[in-house]
């Protein structure tokens, strides 16, 4: 969770430094300090983008290539949750704004592809205790009719594929509750277990998670609890159904999990992966362990 505390800090500090006040400057020639300069080699985050040059400072404050790759590459780890398919598209409009010579003002992203982005991220966020920053309320971004900004690359799949956002970027509700949500619900719970994922498939009402024969091991009893439904598969939904995602888990992912049966079904009502090794769910574990009730 300290990644998430540093990404937060990170992103917070950058974006109050300009309070999104974006600079209004003339493109100079990249032997200064401002103008268009190569995009860094060290810049992780906006590998793959089809531009080779950014605008310094950038739209975040940003005034050398240095502090942009110190800064940015707190924000790797975001790619990899999955939220939104163009979140690479909106940070590196912020941190590397691409730089035409003939184009004297900087090109902010287009409020559609912030919104999107809010979307389907905030809800990650949110899972780990982080409000979407006031300061990037998308309303401050142009519609698209009002000059010149980055717009979504990417047209929404009709049909969503694993590990992409479904209806908007809509999360199922396990994947988004806090650790604090599960330890004072618990005694609510039918269960709680630490499983290997076998199989995950998209389902009318969300997400089916089907695990391992073996693999699960039961850590609390609840008052309803039954080994019945404990072989999967296991149902995420969103509280009005239809569909939704966990960018976070995937097939062969070890988590812990908690939930209870309803109408024949078993129901996760709480769901997060295990690292290997991670100290944090180790003490959940053993905190659900001691837990009476």
């Amino acid at each position: 969770m300290a990644l998430w505390s540093l990404l937060l800090a990170t992103w917070t500090c950058s974006v109050a430094a300009s309070s999104l006040d974006f600079p209004r400057h003339r493109a100079r020639p990249s032997s200064g300090r401002g103008g268009c300069h190569p995009l860094p080699g060290g810049l992780t985050l906006c590998q793959g983008v089809d531009y080779g040059r950014m605008r310094l400072p950038n739209l975040l404050g940003h005034e050398t290539p240095k502090e942009v790759v110190q800064q940015a590459g707190a924000w790797v780890p975001l790619l990899g949750k999955g939220c939104h398919r163009d979140t690479k598209t909106f940070l590196c409009s912020l941190f590397a704004p691409v730089c035409l010579e003939d184009v004297e003002e900087p090109i902010v992203p287009c409020r559609a592809l912030c919104r999107g982005v809010q979307e389907g991220c905030a809800p990650v966020m949110a899972a780990f205790g982080f409000p979407w920053p006031e300061m990037l309320n998308c309303s401050r971004f142009p519609s698209g009719d009002e000059g010149l900004c980055v717009p979504p690359l990417r047209p929404q799949a009709t049909t969503p594929a694993l590990g992409e956002e479904a209806d908007g970027g809509r999360v199922c509700t396990a994947c988004l509750s806090r650790e604090k949500d599960l330890l004072e619900s618990l005694c609510s719970q039918d269960f709680a277990l630490k499983m290997t994922i076998g199989s995950i498939s998209v389902s009318e009402g969300g997400l089916d998670v089907v695990p391992e024969l073996r693999g699960h091991s039961v850590i609390f009893k609840g008052p309803g609890w039954t080994q019945e439904g404990l072989q999967g598969p296991f149902a995420l939904e969103m509280p009005d159904k239809g569909p939704c995602s966990c960018p976070e888990l995937a097939a062969g992912d070890v988590v812990l999990g908690a939930g209870h049966r309803v109408d024949g079904r078993t129901v996760l009502s709480w769901v997060r992966r295990w690292p290997k090794g991670d100290k944090d769910m180790r003490k959940l574990s053993r905190a659900i362990k001691r837990l009476r009730c």
